[in-house]
């Protein structure tokens, strides 16, 4: 795992939040599905909120690392072996053969940003959608958030498939 490209990747979602949220892009729609008005959105602690955004935002770059990148199913299958820690073990040279032969397969920004996107799909709408049916919500503000998370979990999972 790249912890700084994972790091970076985390910040994502808040710049694409700040673009997507904002009044001239779809948070005037945004702020009239949701029911609050300015002064509720101004009075909010948003060094609490932008923190465990960021934290939130870590989680997910994480575990998009996992997904994107094809290579770390194999790695995960034997992490626990104890031939791993002797380098001429036939399980080590397997890997580094694997490695070397495999290693760049699926890894560019398009396919990162496939996964992303499918991930959007099948993890967060399902999630926003759900939620919003019980909450009474409009289709507007589930298209609107779920528009945010296929953007930004399709960047984040380009930026850690062809950088990590």
């Amino acid at each position: 795992m790249n912890f700084l490209v994972i790091g970076l990747s985390a910040l994502v979602p808040l710049v694409t939040g700040f673009i997507w949220y904002n009044p001239k892009v779809f948070g005037t729609a945004w702020i009239k599905t949701t029911g609050l008005t300015e002064e509720q959105l101004k009075s909010a602690n948003m060094p609490l909120i932008l923190g465990l955004s960021l934290l939130f935002s870590l989680m997910l770059a994480t575990m998009l690392n996992g997904i994107v990148i094809h290579q770390a199913a194999l790695q995960s299958i034997v992490m626990g072996d104890p031939d791993l820690q002797d380098p001429n073990s036939a399980l080590s040279i397997l890997l580094k053969d694997f490695t070397s032969k495999y290693g760049n397969n699926f890894r560019t920004f398009k396919h990162g940003v496939f996964h992303g996107v499918i991930s959007a799909l099948f993890f967060a709408l399902p999630v926003l959608g759900t939620n919003a049916l019980f909450e009474r919500k409009s289709f507007l503000y589930i298209a609107i958030h779920t528009g945010y998370w296929v953007v930004t979990l399709g960047l984040m999972g380009g930026i850690i498939c062809q950088f990590a």
